[in-house]
């Protein structure tokens, strides 16, 4: 028991050191200052620590403080240090950055980490991006994945599985508490129907009334416009158009070369590109472009167009069909109205050859038939061809 009492404690003005017992004493300055001390032996050295002020720390509360640190010190901690502070936190966007990085190494192809950039920048990252990753919520994951749930089920579960293994990351990394709220997530999206991985595509004979309904229409801005209307006339994936940049093309040679890294099959796709391509592109310069800027970017400053802006346009003219689904229209006219042999329409889609013998006869990329190809498509596509 220690020897002093709160009423001594209270009543004590003389200068000097006041033993309690256990080395804790009272400290009592001459200018009448008065703190709780405590001495302790720590690495061989005797120490006094302070506990804080008399005026503020009661009897009772300086006996426990002194506690605190003699077990402290059993227990080989330094009471002095401070102790560490939390990890500054991360955004979602920074974290998976991260966990790209640190899966470079164990990828065998470039094109997963064009495909997991790709995918969380056009689906994650506009809403999410920005967000500490210790605030984002089952919710907000759902809220993300519903838009694209059932319009393109492989890729909304793809990026389900990438928003997952971010979160998984963070919480492995002492960002946020808990991992991917994955349950909760897949409690609350709707089934996604069997059989429905393909995409909506329109009928080849309503391309041309597409396009023209698309230039006239107050439903997407001009940007946005442009930027379909291309991607219709190249019949390449939304991600290709939306990364492309100024230095991938030639537009005195009329071609837009696809590096390997942004192509489905990791190979170099060559574009031959229509007239009204051209013009599409020469359209969204704005002055001399940076070689590294986005053809067609969108709304947040050097981040490319969504995917779901794409989708929100046709939503809003009332169109049943998705941008990837443009890709099967071109197909199937191909197929239906023209005399260019298979290889080639194939070439156009960048497919990958499925037998030995197609793939030798497809040594060269048939370029000039396909500048053929694409220049006849974009002449049904305005409403030119003879």
């Amino acid at each position: 028991m220690g020897k002093l009492t709160a009423v001594q404690v209270k009543n004590l003005k003389e200068p000097g050191r006041y033993q309690d017992g256990e080395g804790l004493m009272l400290d009592i300055g001459k200018s009448g200052s008065r703190s709780w001390v405590v001495r302790v032996q720590h690495n061989g050295k005797r120490r006094d620590i302070g506990l804080g002020s008399a005026r503020d720390v009661g009897l009772a509360q300086a006996r426990t403080a002194a506690a605190a640190v003699k077990e402290k010190i059993k227990a080989g901690i330094d009471p002095t240090a401070k102790p560490e502070e939390p990890p500054a936190i991360p955004n979602f966007r920074e974290c998976a950055l991260e966990v790209i990085k640190e899966h470079r190494p164990s990828w065998k192809n470039a094109k997963h980490e064009a495909q997991w950039r790709a995918t969380l920048e056009a689906y994650a990252f506009p809403d999410l991006g920005d967000k500490p990753v210790d605030q984002i919520t089952a919710p907000m994951v759902r809220d993300v994945l519903v838009k694209i749930w059932l319009t393109i089920p492989e890729t909304a579960r793809r990026v389900r599985q990438r928003i997952g293994a971010v979160l998984d990351w963070a919480h492995a990394k002492g960002y946020r508490p808990t991992e991917a709220p994955t349950r909760a997530v897949n409690k609350g999206l709707p089934k996604q129907p069997k059989g429905q991985d393909h995409f909506a595509a329109l009928p080849w004979q309503k391309a041309p009334e597409f396009i023209a309904t698309l230039r006239a229409s107050d439903k997407a801005g001009e940007e946005v416009r442009r930027a379909f209307e291309f991607l219709i006339l190249t019949a390449v994936r939304s991600g290709e158009m939306r990364g492309a940049r100024w230095s991938e093309f030639d537009l005195d040679a009329k071609l837009w070369t696809i590096p390997a890294m942004r192509m489905k099959a990791s190979k170099v796709h060559v574009v031959p590109l229509s007239d009204r391509a051209v013009e599409l592109v020469k359209a969204a310069a704005m002055g001399e472009p940076d070689a590294n800027a986005l053809v067609f970017p969108g709304a947040k400053e050097g981040r490319p167009m969504s995917d779901m802006t794409l989708t929100m346009a046709l939503r809003r003219m009332k169109v049943n069909c998705t941008a990837h689904g443009f890709r099967s229209t071109f197909r199937d006219w191909c197929a239906e109205t023209t005399n260019f042999p298979r290889e080639v329409a194939e070439a156009a889609l960048a497919h990958a050859v499925g037998n030995r013998v197609e793939a030798a006869y497809r040594r060269s990329d048939l370029l000039e038939k396909r500048r053929q190809l694409m220049d006849e498509w974009a002449a049904y596509c305005t409403g030119i061809a003879g």
